[in-house]
């Protein structure tokens, strides 16, 4: 069963009856055992959501926790709030309960460490605690995350399985 995609799909490279999606900031997607989906984020995060009977999975990447607009105004993938709407309703079309769906959350990195004073949250640590409220506010158990530290993270999620990978590699300073 083939879900819509929501990414332009100039990201999206098709081998080996995989079709591999690649989420920019801002984007989302909702696809069954055929997608394998990727992403790079810094401060931004991702929240994967996987139903391990559907194989059915979703995957966001997200700038900001919220966007502080009013509540008539047109929801915004660039937003945590905004995007895990548009995921459930998404899934929620599929027949997927959403508190049958696995969470992994990914990303939150502090991207430039010396410029913050350490009393401060920084973005990132701000977007992982968004995602895990998120999850938590709609009852879907958090089974693995890799949140904060310094430096960008590369992600795949295959839907097939639930599985994703996660690879975090540490800025090179001048």
């Amino acid at each position: 069963m083939k879900q819509d995609v929501n990414v332009n799909m100039a990201g999206a490279h098709e081998s080996l009856d995989v079709i591999d999606i690649f989420l920019q900031p801002g984007e989302y997607f909702v696809g069954d055992a055929s997608y394998r989906v990727r992403t790079l984020l810094g401060s931004c995060v991702s929240i994967t959501l996987w139903h391990p009977r559907l194989k059915i999975g979703a995957m966001s990447h997200f700038l900001l926790g919220s966007s502080g607009r009013g509540p008539d105004a047109e929801l915004d993938a660039r937003y945590g709030e905004d995007v895990m709407c548009l995921m459930l309703q998404e899934l929620e079309r599929s027949k997927v309960t959403p508190s049958e769906c696995r969470g992994k959350i990914f990303g939150g990195a502090n991207m430039f460490p010396g410029q913050m004073r350490s009393t401060a949250a920084s973005v990132g640590q701000k977007n992982g605690e968004v995602a895990r409220t998120l999850l938590q506010a709609h009852a879907i158990p958090v089974i693995s995350e890799s949140l904060f530290g310094v430096g960008h993270r590369q992600i795949m999620f295959d839907i097939s399985n639930g599985d994703v990978w996660s690879r975090q590699i540490a800025p090179v300073f001048a």
